[in-house]
């Protein structure tokens, strides 16, 4: 038993000592057939007192292949262990054969999905979000898996969720500090630290995670309205910073165009007047209405 225990006491996987199904069961057709060509041509009587014996002997031996016969589909092991000491890992898919004495007992190594459920947690500013991951993961150590946990679907449930609220701790939903990660904007960079953190997590396990994602997020029913109102305010605002800066930009285009052909001549007070115009009529929220001056800017 001590082989296989690895560092800090852990049980690891190691091969177990098993056979090719198919040529225990050539010898247990050729028993069979043994066995039924004495019964036929009388052997019971012509082998005398030892006649019954060898066919006894014979039916225990065909009994006894029979009972170790296991098989195998792909991507899929079976943990050999003998009264409760575990012996090995067979991963050969198809027809195996063990002595009839050890006990299998088959874990799936494919690849699986687990969608975790929507938590409901604080981020790193104190905001109630909702949040939840689909993680893909699989089995790597089956003796860790069966034997160093009680029961591993369970336990990775139960890790993912936990792993999920500490990493969301650590990260505001959205508006933080200058260059510094939020969950909305940089969900990849979020999703390589859940990975990461949850693979130190269940790596006592015997598992393995391929892949982490956050399959939700949004703020919390009670303060979404807010937050709402929040996004949309902070959206008008770029857009009238962008309005403002394109609005600049023409009229200082066409001041510059007005005086370098010499359309007109504009003094200070008029020149201030045309300005105003014109940055009424382009950051204006409607269609501007025009108004013809018969007279002049002093009159």
């Amino acid at each position: 038993m001590a082989e296989t225990r690895g560092k800090f006491g852990k049980t690891t996987e190691r091969r177990a000592a098993t056979m090719n199904g198919g040529m225990m069961l050539l010898l247990l057709v050729a028993i069979a057939g043994a066995l039924l060509t004495f019964a036929a041509e009388g052997g019971l009587f012509t082998a005398g007192p030892a006649g019954p014996g060898l066919l006894i002997l014979g039916g225990a031996a065909a009994l006894l292949i029979a009972s170790g016969f296991y098989t195998l589909q792909p991507n899929e092991g079976a943990a050999i262990t003998l009264f409760g000491n575990y012996k090995g890992t067979d991963r050969t898919p198809g027809l195996r054969w063990v002595l009839p004495w050890y006990a299998r007992k088959k874990i799936s190594l494919r690849v699986r999905n687990l969608i975790s459920q929507t938590l409901k947690v604080n981020d790193k500013r104190g905001n109630p979000i909702e949040i939840a991951t689909v993680v893909v993961w699989r089995v790597a150590d089956t003796a860790q898996a069966l034997f160093d946990v009680d029961a591993y679907e369970s336990f990775i449930t139960i890790q993912v969720e936990t792993a999920l609220r500490e990493i969301t701790s650590h990260f505001a939903y959205d508006h933080a500090e200058e260059h510094e990660p939020t969950l909305r904007a940089d969900g990849d960079k979020v999703a390589a630290l859940l990975r990461d953190k949850l693979q130190e997590r269940i790596a006592v396990a015997g598992l393995e995670i391929d892949e982490a994602k956050l399959s939700h997020l949004a703020y919390a029913p009670e303060i979404a309205g807010a937050m709402l109102r929040r996004q949309q305010a902070e959206a008008v605002l770029a857009a009238r910073q962008t309005i403002v800066r394109g609005a600049v930009a023409m009229v200082e285009s066409a001041l510059e165009q007005l005086s370098e052909r010499g359309i007109v001549k504009l003094d200070d007070e008029r020149r201030a007047a045309m300005v105003s115009n014109l940055l009424v009529v382009l950051c204006g929220d409607r269609d501007a209405q025009p108004v013809v001056n018969a007279g002049t800017l002093y009159q």
